[in-house]
């Protein structure tokens, strides 16, 4: 009996080495190939410094203060960016540029929404081929002073019509629809809030050069010039149905119009 207790303790003590054995040599890490220390590494994305908006900055404000130098990833920079590469002192160079059009935080800058050199602030939000008119309204006929600039508006023209002739009164006539109105007296946007600071007694008006036309001799035909404000999703309807009866137009050149106590009358012949 004792031979057996002692064979089997042998067993035990033998399989605790064994075991302690394994268990050392599963902890020794094998060092692995040495690699040589390296500089600094290249980041995964290629980085490009990149001129941009760091606050909002308003239709005709300058942008000085409201722009800086970001990273964005090179893949993702457009040719109309400012980058620090190609233009290392573009930052003071456009500090006291003039914004034609509202511009927000963290928006990258580009060159088509800031005033050329030399530029007016109107000449430059106007659109090619376009004209400015500036018209004189009743202040109580511009929508309640709800009209903004950006808004879309139907010129209406209210005349007097002489007792002579039958149906003596007055008459309306909407003489352009859909134009856009570019400012209102000085205010060439709404407030943050979107509210008018006081009625304006003058619009000036984005036309072509017919409607300049036709609102140049509406203005010396009519007793009153009204705004109608339209909704905002006419603003992609084209214009029509305009009082082209106004000006002169295709085939009719040669035809000079007089304009006396609201009529108009026409000198010449069709050639």
């Amino acid at each position: 009996m004792a031979a057996s207790r002692l064979i089997i303790l042998s067993v035990a003590v033998a399989a605790a080495g064994g075991a302690g054995y394994v268990a050392k040599n599963m902890a020794t890490v094998t060092p692995s190939e040495t690699v040589a220390a390296a500089g600094p590494q290249e980041p995964a994305i290629r980085l490009s410094d990149v001129l941009i908006l760091t606050g909002d900055v308003p239709m005709g404000a300058s942008v000085d203060g409201h722009i800086g130098w970001q990273s964005w990833p090179s893949d993702a920079v457009n040719a109309n960016f400012i980058t620090r590469s190609a233009e290392p002192d573009a930052l003071d160079k456009l500090k006291t540029s003039i914004a034609r059009m509202a511009m927000y935080s963290g928006e990258p800058l580009r060159r088509s929404k800031l005033v050329g050199d030399g530029q007016s602030f109107m000449s430059s939000i106007l659109p090619s081929g376009k004209r400015a008119i500036a018209t004189r309204i009743a202040a109580d006929t511009s929508a309640g002073g709800f009209i903004l600039p950006n808004d879309y508006v139907d010129v209406i023209m209210t005349r007097r019509v002489d007792g002579e002739i039958p149906n003596s009164g007055y008459i309306t006539d909407t003489v352009l629809k859909n134009i856009k109105v570019l400012a209102i007296d000085q205010a060439i946007q709404e407030d943050e809030e979107g509210r008018r600071v006081k009625v304006g007694e003058t619009a000036t008006l984005e036309l072509t050069p017919q409607q300049a036309e036709i609102i140049t001799v509406a203005q010396q035909m009519a007793d009153r010039l009204s705004l109608s404000l339209r909704s905002v999703a006419d603003a992609q309807e084209a214009a029509t149905d305009e009082a082209d009866y106004l000006v002169s137009g295709a085939g009719r050149r040669g035809l000079v119009r007089l304009i006396k106590s609201g009529e108009v009358t026409e000198v010449g012949s069709k050639k």
